[in-house]
């Protein structure tokens, strides 16, 4: 039988959100975070909000932004709960409102079978703040899991998706077990499970 796992990255498989680390070396932090929080509490519209993070990180050279995602803390217990699923017959894919710099390392690490994500756009080496991609909406992820569910020949019954923000409302709505991981209070109501520890591995003991 064909399943199909479908995770978040920041905050989810990654312990934070990468354009918070992003906007530290910078020096606001503060300015970004408190936009991210807003968003993820489903209290701005997702792309907007997007563009206006992505803008502040204009001048940022793209090496360092990749020097920053080869060292992002992962979640504990992420190698585990992706080991454990695809023993028990799972594709594991990551969608994330966030950047492929980061998704793309973390995941062949974690042995993920694909990531969709945001390229941020560069010009010579130095970011424009300017970003495009596959997960640039509030819907993207809905859409995108519909599409993945098509392709593989999976159903909702046998999709889980894995998220904590306002962003996975709409894959949620496309699988019957839903889980949210130390989670908005937003995506907490659209769940079947909620996970309040952070440890990933909680996460086979539902499965």
């Amino acid at each position: 039988m064909a399943k199909l796992a479908v995770f978040d990255f920041d905050s989810t498989l990654m312990d934070g959100e990468t354009i918070d680390f992003f906007a530290e070396v910078l020096g606001f932090k503060e300015k970004v975070v408190a936009i991210t929080e807003r968003a993820m509490a489903g209290e701005l519209d997702f792309y907007a909000s997007l563009l206006e993070r992505v803008a502040l990180l204009k001048g940022l050279s793209q090496s360092k932004v990749d020097e920053i995602c080869a060292d992002l803390p992962m979640m504990p217990g992420a190698a585990e709960v992706v080991k454990g699923l695809k023993e028990k017959g799972y594709t594991v894919i990551c969608f994330s409102g966030g950047f492929r710099n980061a998704t793309k390392p973390a995941c062949e690490n974690l042995g993920i079978d694909a990531d969709f994500s945001n390229f941020l756009h560069h010009e010579d080496g130095i970011l424009t703040g300017q970003v495009g991609g596959e997960m640039m909406y509030g819907n993207a992820k809905g859409d995108m899991i519909v599409r993945l569910q098509a392709l593989l020949g999976i159903s909702r019954e046998n999709t889980m998706v894995v998220g904590d923000g306002a962003n996975d409302l709409s894959m949620f709505a496309h699988a019957d077990t839903r889980i949210a991981f130390c989670a908005k209070p937003i995506l907490r109501e659209a769940a079947t499970h909620c996970v309040d520890i952070k440890d990933l591995r909680e996460i086979l003991k539902i499965v």
